[in-house]
């Protein structure tokens, strides 16, 4: 998501906390379980890699509202080289980029449909994570966030080496996005059972002048970056 332009992009920093317990005292915790090895990318939720899983869903704009009708579903697994998510994403109306490219990133992409993971594991330093966007038409873009630095947006030239899969059911008015995210491009450390996570999981849907944001940790704020308001990815064993 963008850190300069109007609206949900703009991070105010309102929310500044002391510490890391008072940070994370009224959040939610995604578990995020193991699996044997790494597979392809999968966007089917009944195939037996995602039916392993415990999803959480994402059904509340950025102050808590219901947002009816959007409630999206999203996945997670996790290897000892990658972490995997998978979202199920209902939609009324795609909001979709002209001519998409897939072979590079697209810069900016957050102004059309998306399904973002921001996800950090320093819980010091909580301005510094990283984020990570793909678009119904497997389009993405991933950013190195740095808010203490004077230009954050310069994040996206940063390369994380992950992968996207995605499709659109249109009969059913559905999308899934699937990624596979390296470890590296999260931690330094080995994952490890029990080993914990700041995230928050985001879309943005459907055209200017019906655009719905979506979130799993209401931000409270008119931004998706509010890392103060970050909930928790736990790593669980099989």
């Amino acid at each position: 998501m963008s850190l300069t332009t109007s609206g949900p992009r703009i991070a105010t920093g309102l929310f500044l906390l002391s510490t890391t317990a008072a940070l994370l005292a009224s959040t939610g915790t995604m578990g995020s379980v193991r699996a044997e090895g790494d597979v392809a990318l999968d966007t089917n939720p009944n195939s037996s890699f995602w039916q392993d899983a415990r999803p959480v869903i994402a059904d509340r704009d950025n102050f808590g509202k219901p947002v009816p009708g959007f409630a999206t579903e999203v996945r997670s697994r996790w290897t000892g080289g990658n972490l995997y998510f998978l979202f199920i994403c209902p939609y009324q109306e795609l909001y979709l980029k002209p001519h998409p490219v897939t072979a590079s990133e697209t810069n900016e992409l957050w102004n059309w449909d998306v399904a973002e993971v921001f996800i950090g594991s320093d819980f010091k330093n909580i301005r510094r994570y990283r984020e990570f966007e793909i678009s119904p038409q497997e389009e993405w873009v991933d950013l190195d966030i740095d808010r203490s630095k004077p230009h954050p947006e310069d994040g996206w030239l940063w390369n994380s080496g992950f992968q996207v899969s995605a499709r659109i059911d249109r009969a059913s008015k559905i999308w899934y996005a699937a990624m596979r995210i390296p470890w590296a491009a999260i931690d330094s450390r080995p994952p490890q059972v029990g080993a914990e996570f700041r995230i928050n999981l985001y879309r943005s849907q459907g055209p200017p002048g019906n655009h719905k944001w979506i979130t799993w940790q209401p931000t409270m704020d008119a931004s998706f970056h509010v890392p103060e308001r970050f909930g928790l990815l736990k790593l669980e064993s099989k």
